[in-house]
């Protein structure tokens, strides 16, 4: 029987070392450090076709005039065409106006509704159903049932407003009245949005506020 000196076994120790892969532990370690970036690969190819792609297209295509069977490249013309257009400066007050009575709006009327139906009022529930009911409709459903409430010849308003006597406009053909009407219908829908953010951060204050504001004689 033989025995092996630890010089021997050093040296045989080395051989196995030297007859292994080290290069393998460095692929794990690459693999590993790409491993969370895999995930963002499939929102990347989402991206890319269905905004990116869609985005650049849309461009190129304003930089060109397209008949039936085939396009022209005209730069900037459209684009010209379109600021020097009599009517933009008409649309732009038109959306200006839209955008701030809804905006507004919805912000006051949804902060005054979250004031009372955070309130120990009777009915809490229900009316906090009702609020927020219009926000599940949908935008096709409420513009169908505003056009036939608001018929100028055979909607509801007009009726009940004829019934007592008074004026019956045109709700949506008065170029006077459209506008407000729409935004009117907006204000309608989006208001328990409005409402349910105020109201949760209505309920999220601390009961302490209210008690210290009570004690150093607060009222409502």
């Amino acid at each position: 029987m033989s025995t092996a000196t630890p010089a021997t076994a050093i040296q045989a120790a080395d051989i196995v070392t030297e007859g292994k892969d080290t290069r393998a532990p460095n692929k794990r370690r690459l693999i590993k450090s790409f491993y969370p970036t895999w995930f963002f690969i499939p929102a990347l190819v989402l991206y890319v076709v269905f905004f990116a792609l869609p985005t650049f297209s849309s461009f190129y295509f304003s930089l060109t005039r397209w008949s039936l069977f085939d396009s022209q490249f005209i730069g900037f013309a459209n684009y010209v065409q379109f600021f020097s257009d009599p009517q933009l400066y008409t649309s732009f007050i038109h959306t200006l106006i839209y955008a701030v009575i809804t905006s507004g709006v919805k912000v006051i009327l949804g902060f005054l509704l979250a004031l009372l139906l955070t309130a120990p009022i009777i009915g809490r529930g229900y009316l906090r159903a009702v609020v927020f009911f219009p926000v599940l409709l949908s935008t096709i459903g409420v513009g169908i049932m505003w056009k036939s409430l608001l018929d100028p010849f055979h909607g509801m308003v007009n009726g009940v407003l004829g019934f007592f006597g008074l004026p019956q406009p045109g709700w949506l053909t008065d170029p006077n009245l459209a506008l407000y009407s729409i935004a009117g219908i907006d204000i309608w829908k989006g208001v328990g949005i409005a409402t349910l953010i105020f109201m949760a951060g209505i309920v999220a204050i601390p009961n302490e506020y209210f008690e210290a504001a009570r004690i150093d004689g607060a009222g409502g």
